[in-house]
């Protein structure tokens, strides 16, 4: 196995000469030919020029350059175009001495800025630099010239040069302007009060290669100048600091900056004052808080006055005890069902490096909760840096010296892997591409030979990772108290069973109690046999220890009563647990979050079948793996109603899986939405078959007779949740010569295929004794309601091409074929594709658009932040304009169609008809909002209401975005919102008043 390019080996290179002298990385090119010709295109549009000739010449004598070069045009489309975009500098830096170079890019940004008087020319010489230094790190990681941890220190230092320098620039400015005084004029931070602290990967000098910089500004209370508030003065400095470096010019930008660590952030500025900080913390300040404050650097501002603060904040951050209290409190922030042992398959494409299972973040709470706990009384535990803390806990004997190696292993991979990946686009991702043909070539960018010599070494380090993680919380103090012995007396409380349920966290130790000495009873109808009573006593220890370590342990008890009382039969379902302990942890979690999902399991509690196979965390199926499982299911089948019964319990099994990996962080939004569709697409066609083959027994066929099962919606877009409709149109065709069936009950034409539509929603919507499969709703067909359920195919296109509304085309941009012959599928597709193909006027399509978002805000409300759908800046607004960009840009640009949202917005924006800006804000928000709504929708069956939702889905919700708490998270959604609704104004050019304003 080839090792990777960049820093996960340490290059025995010489630390002198030229970059191109001292590449080392050999790289891997099976689609060489494409970047070959890529990389031979170019080198002839600047042949020419001083720097194209020059180029040449390099390439020439640096065998290993020429393959770097290739990786670029194959692998990173961000790099390729910075080395397009100015030759001259890519030479440069190629004939530079890479650190040299670097160190003189920041000096003379610095230099230049110091000298600027205009804002527009601090944000030019700020871009310029990061262009540069990007570039230039990038070389040297690809090249094998710098390991990870240079690259990433190397990256930090560029953030605090931007950070340091936006901020003397600014504060100069403000003396400039007669705002502030200042002691001394060339260092204009110093003695200001002002303190920028550098937080997360930035503050421990580790950034990412396309991270955003997560900081916390404060000022000293003191007024800058009499009469001058100090408050919004330093308001208004750090919005224009986060205006130089976050917004997009001609240049680009700096780094995005997130302010949403700062303390309760949905009800504080964005600067705060030192006072109001050190009242926060010491009142209020979570565990949470206190992990992310060990990494805290002052890095621009006044840094004496960030270092007074800091040691101000050290009591609460290091707490004088050994603090075993706050290893629950941060494995709360990490729990996740594939933490727990017994399944250990992982699926590569599509892992989150970061959050994943053994990934970035495992390695980050496992050195963190050593330092909170014993941080306090052992102040060389006080460390920022995750290697140089990794070898502090084994100096101290805290962790072995092999926990030390294989963590610092797996994280210089995992760290090297994640800025490959976010060189690919310019993109704080840390997922892998979701398929084998996308992984395999990001595997050859990262170094390695193909997806599967990737794979190898990724899957070594996860495991390890996860297996030293699975360890450090299995020794905590507080899960060895929930194992000893509890007793339950059918008569009376046991004393020392509830001095021992006050220990692991129960709040009510007698109502606890009570409930479960109640179970003996047999009070439910699922626990009046004595084998069942028998077989949950063996688990009820199990069953509590987990609760135990959830959000709200009383509330997880009085949950499993609820599904007690509806359980249907749970004998197999105990025995099932007792033969599987590791499952409990999955009970837990499902209860403890998900009430649907719960109730789901108590109504048809055989689901749990599928979770006990092996492959249950490995990848999720293919279509061709759902549909061969099912067709052995459904073969067993002894009538129709069996048929219907065993399609549904394979459904739920199906259904069930893909929800337990939502709730476990094992699948992303995405990758879930796609699972759903999948799933329904082979029910879909599974009974398609079925039903037509009944249907011709009974009636026969028409000459000629096609039928196509056309998805639209959701289901369309492969962006299904757990509650969706199934959105269809039933399209058929005939030899209108020959209109009769062939069989013993003869039906003619429409008649025929109206009455074959019923006979297939009927299977899908019928109730049996195992529910129904979907909802079905055919309202998108021609004429809606009132019209036919199934449309001849010349009248579907005449319909469209000639009587849809606008909104009609806005739906058929998601429209697919699910079940046809191939032929009969090319022939509807390829209809569907002249339609939206068709040129439009913009402005025409723009106002019926507008008009109908305005028509669903009146009829649904648009006020309520947490109706992600409908709200101003909600999912609906990012739809519409999607929708928006096919039909206009369709007839030039047919490579923009698409029926995934987010996709439509990817190639948007590489096509160029979907703006830098507006792509920053829709891409990412579409994520958030499918994030959210996959837990919302797999969680509850109603509307979301934070104030009466339970701490579990909080902080579900909170960890699908990937911020710590649920303020932050509520925060975070209103700027979104708010963001998702200008572009939407800016790109339909709607005025403000023309769709309701978000609050």
């Amino acid at each position: 196995m080839d090792p990777p390019a960049s820093g996960t080996v340490e290059c025995a290179n010489d630390q002198t000469g030229a970059l191109a002298q001292r590449i080392r990385a050999s790289q891997h090119f099976a689609g060489a030919s494409e970047a070959r010709v890529r990389v031979s295109e170019w080198l002839a549009e600047i042949a020419d020029t001083a720097a194209g000739k020059s180029l040449t010449q390099l390439l020439a004598a640096h065998p290993m350059l020429d393959g770097l070069v290739m990786s670029l045009a194959e692998g990173s489309r961000y790099l390729w175009e910075l080395a397009r975009a100015d030759p001259e500098r890519l030479v440069s830096l190629l004939q530079a001495e890479p650190a040299r170079r670097f160190d003189d890019i920041l000096a003379d940004a610095k230099r230049a800025i110091t000298a600027a008087d205009d804002e527009a020319e601090v944000m030019r010489l700020l871009r310029r630099m990061k262009s540069e230094a990007a570039l230039l790190i990038a070389l040297a990681d690809i090249g094998g010239i710098w390991p990870v941890m240079q690259v990433i220190e190397r990256q930090t230092k560029l953030a605090d040069v931007a950070v340091g320098a936006a901020v003397d620039y600014l504060l100069a400015d403000a003396q400039r302007r007669g705002k502030l005084k200042v002691s001394d004029p060339g260092r204009p931070a110093e003695g200001s009060g002002y303190i920028v602290l550098a937080m997360g990967k930035m503050g421990a000098g580790e950034l990412n290669y396309s991270s955003d910089i997560d900081l916390i500004v404060f000022y000293d209370a003191v007024a800058p100048l009499p009469g001058i508030e100090p408050a919004p003065f330093y308001v208004r400095i750090t919005r224009a600091l986060v205006r130089l470096l976050q917004e997009r010019t001609a240049d680009g930008y700096v780094f995005r900056t997130d302010l949403r660590l700062r303390p309760d952030p949905a009800s504080t500025q964005i600067a705060i004052s030192t006072t109001a900080a050190l009242d926060y913390y010491e009142s209020r300040g979570q565990n949470w808080e206190r992990a992310a404050l060990i990494k805290a650097r002052a890095c621009a501002g006044d840094l004496a006055a960030g270092e007074a603060l800091l040691a101000g904040l050290s009591p609460f951050i290091w707490r004088k005890y050994l603090d075993f209290a706050a290893v629950a409190d941060v494995h709360t922030m990490k729990r996740q069902i594939h933490a727990y042992r017994g399944h250990d398959q992982i699926a590569v494409e599509g892992h989150n490096i970061k959050l994943g299972r053994g990934g970035i973040r495992e390695i980050e709470f496992f050195v963190q909760t050593q330092q909170l706990i014993a941080g306090g009384r052992h102040p060389e535990l006080r460390t920022r840096e995750t290697l140089r803390t990794l070898d502090v806990l084994a100096d101290g004997g805290w962790i072995g010296e092999l926990v030390r190696d294989d963590l610092g292993a797996a994280y210089r991979f995992l760290r090297a892997v994640e800025n490959r990946l976010q060189m690919v686009a310019d993109e704080q991702t840390h997922t892998l591409p979701p398929d084998r043909q996308g992984l395999e070539l990001f595997a050859r960018f990262a170094g390695f030979a193909d997806r599967d010599a990737f794979a190898d070494a990724l899957v070594a380090h996860l495991r390890t990772v996860q297996r030293h993680y699975a360890t450090l919380f299995e020794n905590a103090p507080g899960v060895e108290a929930g194992r000893r012995v509890l007793l339950f007396p059918l008569q009376v409380d046991d004393k020392e069973t509830l001095d021992r349920l006050t220990e692991m966290g129960f709040r009510q130790p007698l109502e606890v109690s009570a409930l479960v000495r109640r179970w003996s009873t047999g009070a439910h109808g699922s626990l009046k046999g004595e084998f069942t009573r028998s077989r949950l006593a063996e688990i009820v220890p199990v069953l509590l220890h987990q609760f135990a370590r959830s959000a709200n342990p009383d509330a997880a008890v009085i949950a499993f009563d609820r599904f007690l009382a509806g359980l249907h039969g749970g004998g197999r379902l105990f025995s099932l647990l007792r033969q599987n302990p590791d499952l409990v942890a999955m009970i837990a979690l499902v209860l403890g979050t998900a009430p649907r999902l719960a109730d789901s399991l108590a109504q048809f509690p055989q689901v749990m079948d599928a979770v006990v196979d092996p492959s249950f965390f490995g990848a999720l199926p293919e279509e061709s793996e759902i549909a061969a499982g099912l067709d052995r299911s459904l073969q067993q089948a002894g009538s129709y109603e069996d048929f219907l019964d065993r399609i549904r319990i394979f459904a739920q099994e199906q259904m069930f899986l893909i929800g337990t990996r939502i709730l476990s962080g094992t699948v992303s939004a995405e990758q879930a939405g796609e699972a759903f569709a999948r799933l329904a697409d082979v029910l879909i066609r599974s009974l398609h078959r079925a039903i037509e083959d009944q249907f011709i027994g009974l009636h026969g066929r028409i000459a000629g007779q096609e039928t196509a099962i056309l998805a639209l919606g959701k289901l369309g877009g492969r962006e299904m949740t757990a509650s969706s409709d199934l959105d269809m149109i039933v399209v058929y065709d005939f030899d209108r010569d020959r209109p009769e069936s062939s069989g013993p009950r003869p039906l003619y034409g429409g008649q025929y295929f109206s009455r074959l539509t019923q006979r297939l929603i009927s299977a899908l919507t019928v109730q049996t004794n195992y529910g129904l499969l979907y909802q079905v709703d055919m309202r998108l067909r021609p004429s809606g309601r009132s019209g036919p359920l199934a449309t001849q195919i010349d009248g579907f296109a005449s319909y469209q091409q000639s009587e849809a509304w606008t909104w009609e085309h806005m739906a058929l941009t998601r429209a697919r074929v699910v079940s046809a012959s191939p032929q009969f599928a090319a022939r509807v597709e390829e209809l569907i594709r002249v339609v939206l193909c068709r040129p439009r006027e913009a402005e025409m399509v723009a106002g019926d658009v507008v008009e109908m978002r305005k028509a669903i805000a009146t009829e649904k409300g648009d006020s309520e932040r947490w109706n992600l759908k409908y709200v101003a800046g909600g999912l609906v607004d990012i739809e519409f304009v999607a929708q928006y960009l096919q039909l206009v840009h369709a007839a030039h640009t047919p490579d923009i169609l698409d029926t995934s949202t987010a996709r439509v917005l990817e190639k948007a924006w590489r096509l160029g008809v979907l703006s830098t800006e507006d792509a920053e804000v829709l891409r990412p928000a579409v994520r958030l909002y499918d994030d959210l709504t996959q837990i919302l929708r797999l969680c509850l069956s109603g509307p979301f209401d934070p104030s009466a939702a339970s701490p579990g889905l909080i902080g579900l919700l909170a960890r699908a975005a990937d911020v710590p708490d649920f303020a932050t998270l509520d925060a975070f959604l209103g700027e979104t919102q708010t963001k998702v609704r200008a572009s939407f104004n800016r790109i339909l050019g709607a005025r403000s008043d023309d769709v309701r304003a978000s609050r």
